[in-house]
This record gives structure tokens, C-alpha cells and sequence, in this order.
């Protein structure tokens, strides 16, 4: 598996985004078809398929980190970082995850599908 991170400048206010990263109902919005949360487990659901991730660290209005539970590598994770500029006062979304060597450029695209639907919901 291979890290990889992006980064996506969004025209919003930092606790609306952080609202979309962190909550169950925030992430079906615009992540997954449906979100359900039980303590630190989150199960996304897709057309009819489930997947479960547990909660790694959460900092208020700056990052969310979640584990895929079904993934092999036990040090994988994908990550929602907030960045705001001090110049330029623009919020960076830095999205942080890992893909075996010939998926990432699939794994980018996927990255790039949600987002697209994030800044639909936000109206951006």
C-alpha cells in the first residue's frame, strides 16, 4: 500500500466542512449513500454494499482520521485535514489515503468524484 494526499481548496466555513467530515449524517450527504455510527464505528453504505471504519482521531474543525476494519494494512488510514491559508485566508481540504501502486490514479478520480459531490451539497 501507498500514501498518497490531495488537496482541494473549498470556498466554505470551516465548521460547515468539519460538520461534512465528522458526523454520520454529514459523510451520507455527499461520501456514501448512508452513514450509521455505533461508538467509533462508522458503517458506510454503497448500493447495498457495507463497509466499516472505526474513528482514529478526531481534532475539532481541523481533522477527522478513520481505519478501513477490513483493510490488510493495519497502518492505513484515509484522513480529512483543514488548512487555512494565514495570507490568503483560502481553506484546503488535504485528503490523506493509501491505494496499492496501480490504483491510486483510480483512488485520485474516486477523490475527485466525492469532492465534486461535497462541493454540490455545500453549493459551492
Amino acid at each position: 500500500m501507498k500514501q498518497f494526499e490531495l488537496e482541494y481548496v473549498l470556498r466554505a466555513s470551516q465548521k460547515v466542512i468539519y460538520d461534512r467530515l465528522s458526523s454520520a449524517s454529514g459523510l451520507s450527504e455527499w461520501f456514501a449513500d448512508d452513514v450509521n455510527q455505533k461508538g467509533k464505528v462508522f458503517t458506510f453504505i454503497w448500493e447495498g454494499s457495507e463497509q466499516d471504519a472505526e474513528l482514529l482521531l478526531k481534532k475539532d474543525n481541523r481533522l477527522v482520521r478513520f481505519h478501513w476494519l477490513d483493510s490488510d494494512d493495519a497502518e492505513s488510514f484515509f484522513e480529512f485535514k483543514i488548512e487555512i491559508d494565514a495570507l490568503t485566508n483560502d481553506l484546503s481540504l488535504i485528503i490523506t489515503d493509501y491505494a496499492e501502486e496501480d490504483e491510486i490514479d483510480e483512488g485520485i478520480e474516486l477523490w475527485d468524484s466525492q469532492i465534486s459531490a461535497l462541493r454540490h451539497v455545500l453549493g459551492i
